[in-house]
């Protein structure tokens, strides 16, 4: 449903189209020799965008360091839940077949950090072995829109609205209940999943799927790492020219490698510091980070398992 324009890639990143157990995709390098394999699942609603859109990300990505591949899994409506989960699930398990998991790891923002939890629990259930760690991006992660920021927030993202949700989640669900734990990651059992880092705007419609799911994760044992970000749109990633943009993926770089190498725990406060005094500039943001706070929960703010960051 979306052609995109052709956005240029940084220098020294190399492109080129792939096919991983079945699943086109593209492949986003670095010039030199990298470590670690990340799936990007790149959103759009579940019905629209592509690798190519998401470029400004995997581009950056692979700037970093990280051997980037962007499957262009199937969209909605001809292909409704589970069909994007299937695709990643091949994509994930045809990589397997010659690259071990500790050496996996996986990001995706709005629809597709929904889609990389959903693959997470996928994994988890059928007793697979899990990449070594998650970063998301604005994570959707409940398709029956019952987060108190859908409506808050309804007038305050230029990027997202909540009647958009709605309209997406139909598309894709397509007959299927929305707290589906497998459409919803929210009404999922995040136990024994690897450590997580989120990323979300204080002014985001999706701010309490983040918030709902970072406690839930949190009160499962999961190693999360929750960063509210003040007055950024809806997916800023994309816009790489933006000092937070950059920063996001910078944070999400370090967390991914220091969680494939075991050194998350460690190096949460030093690597991933709760400052943010030079931030929000261009979004005429504040000089501080909101609590990690979330009304009527049993996990404190400050659990020793999700962090504030």
């Amino acid at each position: 449903m979306l052609t995109p324009p052709r956005f240029p890639v940084t220098a020294g990143v190399r492109l080129r189209a792939g096919v991983v157990n079945g699943v086109s995709g593209e492949w986003v390098e670095p010039a030199s020799a990298a470590p670690l394999t990340l799936i990007y699942l790149h959103g759009g609603g579940y019905y629209s965008c592509s690798p190519e859109t998401h470029r400004p990300v995997t581009a950056g990505f692979a700037a970093r360091g990280f051997h980037v591949f962007a499957p262009a899994y199937r969209l909605a409506p001809e292909h409704p839940f589970p069909a994007a989960l299937e695709d990643a699930l091949g994509v994930y398990r045809g990589l397997r077949a010659d690259t071990p998991a500790r050496t996996i790891v996986i990001s995706g923002e709005s629809a597709g950090g929904g889609l990389a939890l959903a693959l997470l629990a996928s994994l988890r259930d059928a007793g697979e072995q899990l990449p070594a760690a998650a970063a998301l991006f604005s994570p959707w992660t409940d398709l029956a829109v019952t987060g108190d920021s859908a409506r808050a927030n309804g007038r305050r993202c230029a990027m997202l609205e909540a009647s958009t949700l709605t309209i997406s989640a139909a598309w894709y669900l397509g007959g299927t209940e929305p707290r589906n734990p497998l459409a919803s990651p929210l009404y999922a059992d995040p136990a024994g999943f690897p450590p997580l880092l989120i990323h979300v705007g204080e002014n985001e419609v999706l701010l309490d799927d983040s918030r709902r799911f970072a406690a839930r994760a949190a009160s499962s044992g999961v190693d999360c790492h929750l960063k509210v970000w003040p007055a950024v749109p809806h997916a800023w990633q994309l816009f790489q020219p933006v000092p937070e943009a950059r920063k996001s993926l910078d944070e999400a770089a370090a967390f991914l490698r220091a969680a494939a190498e075991g050194r998350v725990a460690d190096r949460a406060r030093s690597a991933f510091p709760a400052s943010a005094a030079s931030l929000g500039r261009s979004f005429r943001g504040y000089e501080h980070l909101r609590t990690f706070e979330i009304p009527g929960t049993q996990v404190a703010p400050r659990s020793p398992q999700c962090r504030e960051l």
